[in-house]
């Protein structure tokens, strides 16, 4: 048997040699000192004995025995040759006994380099073994700013707290994601069984997401494996049997799939013009009866959000009152999410809106399971295939409010009250305090932050001596504040001045129209996930001002939402300098929508940080786990 076994590696070998040579390749095996030319750029940590993947054994140390084998470590050597002789004692060996001896080995960047025990190597890849045990060096490369270099020593802290070695991702952030994805805080170490645990679940999804054609996708398995646990739960993927997470996997396909275009995400920054032909439109059935469902975070008596979104459903069914009826669920939770989607589907609602960034994979989950049913989630950035995305460009409105503030005053200082540090914010806030800044040069913007733990906002505002402040977008019903939109304190009131507009009738009616007329599905992109993100163009933003508001600064508001709508202005164009220095200088340039959208830096005149998630309060991390910035570093 030995020697049948050497020549079937044997021709193993050949091919993987010369599909190497074609594709312009060194087709024997990589060798490490090659690869380490300057030895003074690293420094060396032993590890013990340690199991080392298989798939991860790249090649060897030194030069002497790479040319013995293909790149796959299959011999290619003839089987009369002493070489042979051994590997194929090896192989009885193994096939009598197992392979036990350790073999040495260099790890670097999370590959291994074989420095004795090559043949061992191989005859244990040639019978599939999974890991190898080995005395391993690892070789440490000094940090630098390049992309593997920050995604290895992210491997480094996840492997000092787990000690896996055998997952890896083609993305930053990822093992942090991984860490926090298996219930585990940063750097808490596992224990024995949270390690066999996490074995038993990859190596299930492995196989069969290999099975399924994983190896040809340009993801690593890891990418895959992160996102489908982050979209099902670690939990559950661990309590399901090989058939139920084979069936998902089918399912989540297109999530794989999505995850080669480095999430592009198709940005629809207007509603759909193209018209459905007339002769389709005669001859297509009519469109059944819409039934709608919103689902709440909480309730629209409570939160000026979901009541924006209640104003939104009203005016829908007052526009639609014989095509559209609609359904709510107020006050969902992480908890109860899936079963308010279940419901809803299950009285046979077609179209649910999910109204908050927070519910995002529990959608996408209901729209793998249910893909006859229309789903999408207010949330921006977020790139899932399965779902489409929406929300407005609040940013062009809260422009028009900080020029408002700026004219109205009195001592070049005013206050911003942000709530969360997520997509899109960061935009609103350097947006007002340009538009401060056009009108006022020397005016400062005090940014506060009201998911802030132990902050007292209202002292804060006294110790600045704001004139104006920007507070909350909406009046919630319940409370009767007047604490909201752009005011002007006096003798301890505020006065109200204007106040953004989130019209989300508007938007909810143009998209609904697309489904009637059938244009809904040209807004389909194989590759992308789709995010309608429309603006005061689109009618579902807009700036509703006073009557306190003096007559000049009320033209000034309605030549700038002219400009703005009309796609004349931009509110960031031209020279753009933030707290640290110039972000744009050319002055004939503009920001691209994605550079609006994912922005996480803060304008000159801004006086404020960006919290990090660890100073927000335990109500912040839903929607931050979702759509935090990623903030970059110094």
């Amino acid at each position: 048997m030995g020697k049948e076994d050497y020549n079937k590696a044997f021709k193993s070998g050949k091919r993987d040699y010369q599909a190497r040579l074609l594709r312009g390749e060194k087709p024997t095996l990589q060798v490490l000192d090659d690869i380490m030319l300057n030895k003074d750029s690293y420094s060396e940590v032993s590890l013990g004995l340690v199991q080392i993947p298989t798939e991860q054994i790249a090649g060897t140390k030194t030069a002497g025995r790479s040319n013995s084998f293909a790149g796959n470590f299959m011999p290619i050597l003839q089987d009369d040759s002493e070489f042979a002789y051994k590997w194929i004692a090896l192989s009885n060996s193994h096939v009598e006994e197992g392979i036990r001896d350790p073999i040495k080995a260099y790890e670097y960047m999370n590959k291994f380099y074989v420095e004795e025990g090559n043949k061992r190597v191989s005859v244990m890849k040639y019978f599939g073994a999974v890991s190898i045990p080995g005395y391993v060096t690892r070789i440490l490369p000094k940090p630098t700013a390049e992309k593997e270099n920050k995604i290895y020593y992210e491997f480094l802290d996840f492997y000092k707290a787990s000690h896996i070695n055998y997952i890896w991702f083609s993305q930053e952030g990822s093992f942090p994601k991984l860490q926090e994805a298996t219930g585990k805080d940063p750097g808490e170490e596992w224990t024995d069984d949270d390690r066999l645990r996490f074995s038993s679940t990859y190596a299930q999804f492995e196989s069969e997401y290999k099975a399924k054609g994983g190896s040809k996708l340009k993801i690593t398995t890891g990418d895959a494996f992160l996102a489908f646990i982050t979209l099902h739960g670690y939990k559950e993927i661990a309590e399901k049997t090989t058939n139920e997470i084979k069936e998902l996997i089918i399912k989540t396909w297109e999530e794989f799939t999505l995850l080669q275009e480095d999430q592009e995400i198709d940005l629809k920054m207007h509603p759909n013009q193209e018209k459905k032909p007339l002769l389709n439109i005669l001859l297509s059935p009519l469109t059944p009866k819409l039934k709608a469902a919103f689902i709440y975070e909480k309730t629209p008596g409570t939160s000026a959000w979901t009541y924006a979104h209640e104003l939104g459903r009203l005016y829908l069914e007052q526009t639609f009152s014989d095509e559209v009826s609609t359904v709510f669920y107020e006050n969902g939770t992480q908890d109860t999410i899936d079963s308010l989607i279940a419901d809803a589907i299950q009285t046979g609602c077609n179209l649910i809106f999910t109204t908050t960034p927070s519910f995002v994979q529990a959608s996408v989950k209901a729209a793998i399971a249910n893909p006859e049913v229309r789903i999408l989630n207010c949330s921006l950035n977020t790139s899932h295939r399965y779902i489409r995305t929406y929300y407005s460009r609040m940013h062009e409105a809260k422009f028009l409010m900080g020029a408002i503030a700026g004219a109205m005053a009195d001592n070049n200082k005013l206050t911003y009250i942000a709530d969360y540090p997520i997509y899109g914010c960061i935009a609103n806030i350097n947006a007002f305090a340009l538009g401060a800044k056009m009108i006022n040069p020397r005016v400062k913007v005090y940014l506060e932050w009201s998911s802030m733990k132990e902050c007292d906002i209202e002292e804060k505002i006294r110790e600045n001596e704001s004139s104006c402040i920007s507070g909350r977008d909406m009046v919630i019903p319940e409370e009767g504040s007047r604490f909201f939109g752009i005011y002007h304190m006096e003798d301890g009131h505020p006065r109200n001045l204007a106040m953004p507009l989130w019209h989300w009738g508007k938007f909810y009616e143009q998209l609904i129209r697309t489904i009637m007329d059938g244009t809904w599905k040209y807004d389909d992109n194989p590759t992308k996930a789709i995010n309608y993100w429309w603006g005061m163009s689109s009618g579902v933003i807009d700036v509703i001002c006073s009557q306190y508001l003096p007559i000049g600064t009320k033209r000034l508001v309605d030549l700038l939402k002219s400009t703005i709508s009309s796609n004349v202005f931009n509110p960031f164009a031209g020279i753009l300098y933030s707290q640290t220095g110039a972000v744009k200088s050319d002055p004939n340039s503009s920001l691209l929508p994605e550079e609006i959208m994912t922005m996480d830096w803060l304008a000159e005149n801004v006086i404020g940080s960006i919290p990090k998630k660890e100073e927000l309060k335990e109500q912040a991390e839903p929607v931050m786990k979702q759509q935090g910035i990623k903030q970059t570093e110094g």
